[in-house]
């Protein structure tokens, strides 16, 4: 998969684009404890309810609703008109409308023959045009590849360069359709990772976005990206921003997910002592004040509850983390997983089967 929901979408809009990143977290694992007999622990699993690593969903963090996905198989058959049902029928309910615009995109982008139609029937339909301005981002990454600079060629990066320059005129048209989205917006982002906008645009843009959604979960999981020392900001940025934002943020939000996500991002640290300290256990328990809060149905919880699994598990709150993982157990496009791959699976099923055994003493 692909592109960050995340971001959930969102976000889902697309991390899962960036270069996998070994961060600290992964290197710790040659510092923690054995792992229990793979046998015992997978049959402990089992015994719960719990998935096999082959069962596990590796293109989303969690289902998606009945009427998305029935929207997706039509569009896959050529039929848009399912997904403009769809999209049309979110409205104003911004992170819904940027989690099926993500979706519908990175459709789009492996073929747009059904969008093509989409637009010759309703050439200012501002739900095609903001799917469009979606989908020829994600194919810039694309053509891009995920590998880091060092392993992408000149021709690589110029059809990217072409190619987010290109989706900068779709956007604009698709926000003149509809001032009030913030959608296309934060479907900037990406073109800013990408072209390397200067902090004073970034601050244009974010701007922008915040106006017309303060709390959009999904757009701040991909600002952060930006802030991040991987692409354009540093650690220090980073904090700041997911400080900033989850301390401005209602309950409910899913906001206290980004401080979470900041220190994953930087964490160089080759023990767990990192994760255990009274500022990860407070923005954890934050997390799972933040969970309980919010709407079951938004498009991000899953995304939280799998980071709060994971740090759950690091601090040795073994039933609180093994409560997070039933709740999200059989899809695993999130972090920390994700950033594996081909592994994510596996890696998902290895640190969840450990706290099953944790909790059920397993031998």
């Amino acid at each position: 998969m692909t592109v960050l929901l995340w971001i959930l979408g969102i976000l889902a809009l697309p991390v899962v684009i960036a270069a996998v990143w070994f961060t600290g977290v992964f290197v710790k694992e040659l510092f923690s404890p054995s792992p229990p007999g793979p046998d015992e622990a997978a049959e402990a699993a089992e015994r719960l309810g719990l998935l096999p690593a082959e069962r596990q969903d590796t293109e989303h963090a969690a289902p998606l609703p009945a009427p998305w996905t029935e929207a997706l198989d039509a569009v896959r058959g050529g039929d848009w008109q399912p997904a403009a049902e769809v999209l049309g029928g979110i409205g104003r309910d911004w992170e819904r409308r940027t989690t099926v615009t993500g979706l519908l995109g990175t459709l789009a982008a492996e073929d747009d023959a059904w969008l093509l139609a989409w637009e010759a029937a309703s050439p200012d339909d501002p739900d095609a045009a903001v799917v469009r301005a979606q989908s020829t981002v994600d194919l810039a990454w694309d053509l891009r590849g995920a590998k880091t600079a060092e392993y992408t060629t000149q021709e690589q990066f110029e059809g990217f360069r072409r190619m987010l320059v290109s989706a900068r005129e779709e956007i604009g048209r698709a926000a003149a359709l509809n001032p009030d989205d913030p959608t296309p917006y934060i479907v900037e982002i990406w073109v800013a990772l990408g072209l390397g906008y200067p902090h004073a645009e970034m601050d244009k843009l974010w701007a922008e976005i915040t106006t017309r959604a303060p709390h959009h979960f999904g757009a701040h999981l991909s600002a952060l990206q930006y802030w991040c020392a991987k692409w354009r900001g540093s650690e220090q940025q980073a904090f700041d921003f997911a400080e900033r934002a989850a301390a401005g943020a209602p309950l409910g939000s899913l906001l206290s997910v980004l401080p979470l996500v900041a220190h994953f991002e930087h964490d160089e640290s080759t023990t767990v002592a990192a994760d255990s300290t009274p500022e990860m256990v407070a923005r954890v328990d934050a997390g799972l004040a933040d969970a309980a809060a919010a709407d079951p149905g938004h498009p991000g919880l899953a995304r939280l509850r799998h980071l709060l699994a994971f740090y759950l598990h690091l601090q040795d709150r073994h039933e609180e983390a093994l409560e997070q993982f039933k709740l999200v157990d059989g899809h695993v496009d999130a972090l920390p997983w994700r950033y594996r791959g081909d592994g994510a699976a596996a890696y998902y099923c290895r640190v969840r089967n450990e706290t099953v055994q944790a909790v059920t003493g397993t031998a």
